[in-house]
C-alpha cells in the first residue's frame, strides 16, 4: 500500500466521488488533467478544494466542506436548485496521478449546498450523524410512522396511480395530472418515473382540479407525457386513521395523553 506524502515532493491530487440517489455517479481531481480510476472518470476540477476535513475518534459527527466554481459542466445550478445532490454519498480521499493508487480519507452524504450564483459550497455528514437519530420515539399526539411505511401496516400499492403530465407551470411550481386525482392527494408525494427529476420524490402542498403544486422546484427540462407515480398523503390524526384507512390498531401516536400544560395547571379546591 502506498505511503502518501512521504517525501518533500510527492505526486498527489485530491478527489471526490458523489453518488446521486438517482444512479448518477461523478468524479473530480484536483489534477490538472482527468483520472480514470475505480471504474469512474474523475474529471478535472482543479477549482474545487476541500475547505475542512476533520476526523476524530469521538461519537459526534466528523465535518467537512467543499467549496467550488459552478462553471464546470457536470455540476449544473439547475440540479443543485432542484435537490438532485440532497442527501447524496460522496467520497474524499488522495491519488496518486502517475500510478493511480488512492486512499478514501473522509466518506458521508452530502447536508446543506449554499449557491450565490458563482460559486457553491457544500457541508458533509459522516456516517456517524445517524447516531444522532432518537433511539426511542418521543410521545406525540399524531401518528410518528411514514405512511405505507414501517409500522403502519398499510400497502403502498393500494393508494398508489398513475398518472402523466399534461401541461407544467413553473410561476406556480405546479403540474397538471391526466385522469381522476384520488381524493386524499394533499399532503401526498409524487414521484417522477422519467426526465431530469428521475426517483425524486416530491411533497404535494396544494391541489386544484387536476393541478398539483409541489414542495421543491421543477426542473426546466420536465417534459409533457413525463410519467409520474402519484401516492395519497395522509394527516397523520386517529380520525383519519380510523375512518379513512380503518387502521386504528396500527396508530403510532398518543393523541389522549395529557400534555406539558397540565402540569402547570393550578389545583382548585372541591370543598
Amino acid at each position: 500500500m502506498k505511503v502518501f506524502f512521504d517525501r518533500e515532493l510527492d505526486s498527489v491530487a485530491t478527489f471526490w466521488r458523489i453518488l446521486r440517489r438517482d444512479g448518477v455517479a461523478l468524479g473530480f481531481t484536483s489534477h490538472d488533467r482527468n483520472l480514470y480510476f475505480g471504474g469512474i472518470c474523475h474529471r478535472a476540477a482543479p477549482g474545487m478544494l476541500p475547505a475542512a476535513i476533520r476526523l476524530s475518534s469521538r461519537i459526534d459527527d466528523d465535518s467537512a466542506e467543499v467549496e467550488g466554481a459552478l462553471s464546470h459542466d457536470a455540476i449544473r445550478a439547475d440540479e443543485l436548485r432542484t435537490g438532485l445532490y440532497d442527501a447524496a454519498s460522496i467520497l474524499i480521499g488522495v491519488v496518486d496521478w502517475e500510478t493511480l493508487q488512492n486512499h478514501v480519507l473522509y466518506s458521508g452524504a452530502l447536508g446543506a449546498i449554499e449557491d450565490n450564483g458563482r460559486s457553491f459550497s457544500a457541508e458533509m455528514r459522516s456516517a456517524k450523524h445517524v447516531l444522532e437519530a432518537d433511539i426511542v420515539p418521543r410521545t406525540s399526539p399524531t401518528c410518528r410512522a411514514l405512511f405505507c411505511g414501517p409500522g403502519c401496516g398499510l400497502s403502498r400499492t393500494r393508494f398508489m396511480t398513475r398518472h402523466r403530465v399534461i401541461s407544467v407551470d413553473l410561476e406556480k411550481n405546479a403540474v397538471e395530472l391526466s385522469g381522476t386525482l384520488p381524493e386524499g392527494v394533499l399532503d401526498g408525494e409524487l414521484r417522477f418515473l422519467e426526465g431530469p427529476q428521475t426517483g425524486k420524490a416530491f411533497g404535494i402542498l396544494a391541489v386544484d382540479g387536476t393541478f398539483v403544486t409541489l414542495d421543491e422546484a421543477i426542473a426546466d427540462g420536465l417534459a409533457i407525457e413525463t410519467a409520474v407515480e402519484l401516492l395519497e398523503g395522509c394527516d397523520h390524526t386517529l380520525v383519519t386513521c380510523a375512518e379513512r384507512f380503518q387502521n386504528s390498531k396500527n396508530f403510532r401516536g398518543e393523541p389522549f395523553l395529557p400534555g406539558n400544560d397540565l402540569l402547570a395547571r393550578y389545583g382548585r379546591s372541591t370543598g
